[in-house]
């Protein structure tokens, strides 16, 4: 056996490298999570070693660049029939995706209260919320390729900017529409009661929104980074 059981009934860990392999040796949980929340752990482990390599990258190309750096506020403005407004795509987008975050949190307080309507429901708006930040990204891609920006060169500066910008807010869009698809298959299968045939438990509700509040995290990021500095 990997446990000690003590008077009081309760089990202790092996102490030492013993008590990591037998951890690690479990079928059902390993350091007193499930499998699966700890695979996601180590999944969102590896993906912040991979975003902060893109955005260390992205600091020692703009401050290494000899030609003058496109200006965020100006690149990123909008304008609805009178004078651009700086960034105002980019505030609705970190709006929404912030309100994302809220709506996973209380989809996985009504998880845990086995409430399959309202888990359901809030799954599928942090979803639509997901989707529309998207497409408002599509939008903003289309907008700068329109005027020319290309991830060899652009109108505005520095050649430098395409390259960082695509490969970035890309990289993250890719993560944002699978999560969209993720919540949306973990939704359908909360209102169709695939997870209390397997004994009610709604840990995947949580685990997805470990994914979907990492995502959130680094647009905060990316948007002080990339579009504030």
């Amino acid at each position: 056996m990997s446990e000690a059981v003590l008077s009081s009934g309760a089990a202790v860990e092996a102490p030492g490298t013993k008590g990591v392999m037998d951890d690690f040796s479990r079928d059902k949980q390993v350091f007193g999570m499930p499998w699966g929340k700890a695979m996601m752990w180590i999944f969102l482990l590896s993906d912040t070693f991979i975003f902060s390599c893109f955005l260390v990258s992205y600091m020692m190309v703009r401050i290494s660049t000899t030609d003058p750096w496109p200006i965020p506020s100006e690149v990123f403005a909008l304008s609805f029939g009178g004078d651009p407004i700086p960034l105002i795509l980019i505030a609705i987008m970190t709006f929404i995706l912030i309100t994302s975050s809220g709506t996973m949190a209380m989809a996985v307080n009504m998880g845990y209260r086995k409430d399959r309507s309202k888990t359901f429901w809030l799954m599928l708006a942090t979803a639509v919320l997901g989707a529309s930040f998207v497409g408002m990204q599509a939008f903003e891609w289309t907008k700068l390729i329109m005027e020319g920006v290309r991830p060899w060169g652009n109108p505005f500066g520095a050649a430098q900017f395409g390259s960082s910008f695509f490969m970035i807010t890309g990289f993250h869009g890719m993560h944002v529409s699978a999560g969209v698809i993720y919540l949306l298959v973990v939704a359908f299968r909360v209102k169709n009661g695939f997870y209390e045939k397997r004994g009610g438990n709604y840990e995947i509700v949580e685990i997805a929104g470990l994914y979907w509040h990492f995502v959130d995290l680094v647009w905060v990021f990316i948007f002080a980074f990339f579009y504030l500095w």
